[in-house]
């Protein structure tokens, strides 16, 4: 397992505030990724206001948690309104996008 892509770890575990990880860029996105191995993915995003994601699909299934900011996400055909503390849920496949309408922070899990 890795943290923030740095520190090797075993199956100890650990605790990270992530609100002091958050970073914006003048556009686009930043991420970070958190923690990491075969079977699960925890990333940092924080994308800039304005910034598209077209639409894309994943072969894994997905857990997107709004921590900071306001967006919408499109998961197949229906919109959700992203703000703190939404939880969307994205099973294996499944056509997503999003836009970011201000700052936006998010925690994006993916697992097999």
């Amino acid at each position: 397992m890795r943290l923030c892509g740095k520190v090797n770890m075993d199956d100890k575990g650990f605790s990270l505030n992530l609100l002091k990880e958050v970073q914006f860029t003048k556009e686009g996105i930043f991420s970070k990724v958190i923690a990491k191995s075969p079977s699960y993915n925890f990333s940092l995003m924080c994308l800039s206001k304005g910034t598209d994601m077209d639409t894309h699909t994943s072969t894994k299934n997905g857990c997107v948690y709004v921590l900071k900011g306001k967006g919408t996400f499109k998961l197949f055909d229906k919109d959700i309104v992203m703000e703190e503390g939404v939880c969307i849920f994205m099973p294996a496949n499944a056509p997503h996008s999003l836009q970011a309408n201000e700052d936006m922070a998010i925690l994006l899990s993916l697992s097999v």
